[in-house]
């Protein structure tokens, strides 16, 4: 009996000291803004992508600037084909984002699109343009396209779904 109370003590203690309360934490997620845009190409450009998921994961309140008293802070984020510029409410929630890169790998429904209605045409550059807004929850993406054939050139614009401006 007395080994018997000892094995019940020493589990009910065990038990009890694995309960403990974890630090409370806060993590800022847009996932409306992701689910924006991403909502109809899943194609794009793994380094936009990338930097868009900085984007929606980034919380304002860990910025040594940040003060409640503000209702609005904007950031910039880069990498070499472009960049984004972010309005962030003092909620750490997107307002607004401002996307440009160039020269960046086209989506293969766009390119598909380019090639059956410019056959034979190169690519000879490309800049592609987000603009997201919170109001909305629409993200509007634009490609603009330079193109070359035989010494001419031409300049196209084509939104995410493969349809020509």
């Amino acid at each position: 009996v007395i080994i018997g109370l000892l094995v019940f003590g020493f589990a009910t203690q065990l038990m009890f000291s694995q309960i403990e309360k974890l630090p409370e934490v806060d993590i800022t997620v847009n996932y409306k803004y992701l689910n924006s845009i991403n909502a109809e190409t899943q194609d794009v450009d793994i380094r936009v992508k990338a930097l868009e998921e900085k984007v929606a994961f980034y919380n304002i309140k860990e910025n040594e600037l940040y003060n409640d008293e503000y209702e609005t802070y904007y950031v910039t984020f880069y990498i070499p084909q472009g960049e984004i510029v972010a309005a962030y409410d003092k909620d750490g929630k997107i307002i607004r984002t401002i996307e440009r890169f160039k020269n960046i790998e086209l989506p293969k429904i766009v390119m598909l699109s380019i090639v059956e209605k410019y056959p034979k045409w190169h690519v000879m550059g490309d800049v592609y343009k987000v603009y997201y807004s919170d109001k909305s929850g629409i993200a509007k993406k634009k490609y603009i396209v330079n193109l070359q054939k035989d010494g001419k050139y031409i300049k196209v614009k084509i939104n995410d779904k493969g349809e020509f401006r």
